[in-house]
């Protein structure tokens, strides 16, 4: 289960307004390891249980951001199968993306949560109304959570939030239900055809 840093009341009230997550790649949706292949492409792994929370939050309803310094294709196709549309990638200063996702999306900063595990993670965390750091995250931005994972980045972290935003909000029952009758009522059409 996480961890509250405040008060655990006031950080389930947070947690039942979140409509939007704004998530890091490097840390975060994977473990932080970067895999150089011998022609130098870079390779990276994410987790399975992360692809089917962000499933389960945007049949919720809700919005993802994918906020990113580097760039690669890894990630584009991961959040194109994850239906994530707001992808920015080679971003310098995460603030510019956060400000046009917001826009985008049409949700107030304290509607937000955003999930990091390093420095460049803190801007958008000290803006959010909830600030999460996955269990691996660097001592400063521990510190700055208002929630920490019991999941490492890249090992479920962010399907672990999911949940907890889910259930707090009422939601976890229903999404999951849509789900697996939605994919049995799929099956069912599909081998009637």
């Amino acid at each position: 289960m996480a961890s509250w840093l405040i008060d655990p009341a006031a950080g389930s009230a947070r947690a039942a307004r979140v409509r939007a997550l704004v998530l890091d790649v490097d840390g975060v949706l994977t473990d932080g390891h970067v895999y150089l292949g011998d022609h130098g492409v870079p390779a990276q792994a994410f987790h399975v249980h992360d692809g089917l929370g962000l499933r389960l939050w945007h049949l919720a309803g809700h919005h993802t951001a994918v906020i990113s310094g580097r760039m690669t294709n890894a990630v584009a196709q991961r959040c194109a199968h994850l239906g994530i549309t707001h992808l920015y990638q080679g971003v310098a200063h995460k603030r510019s993306a956060w400000e046009a996702f917001l826009q985008a999306v049409h949700v107030p900063p304290e509607e937000v949560c955003v999930c990091g595990d390093d420095l460049l993670d803190l801007p958008l965390m000290q803006a959010a109304g909830l600030a999460v750091a996955v269990a691996d995250a660097v001592p400063d931005v521990r510190a700055a959570a208002h929630l920490i994972t019991e999941r490492p980045g890249g090992h479920g972290a962010v399907r672990e939030l999911v949940e907890f935003l889910l259930r707090a909000q009422g939601k976890w029952s229903r999404v999951t239900d849509d789900l697996i009758y939605g994919i049995i009522a799929t099956e069912v059409n599909g081998s009637l055809q």
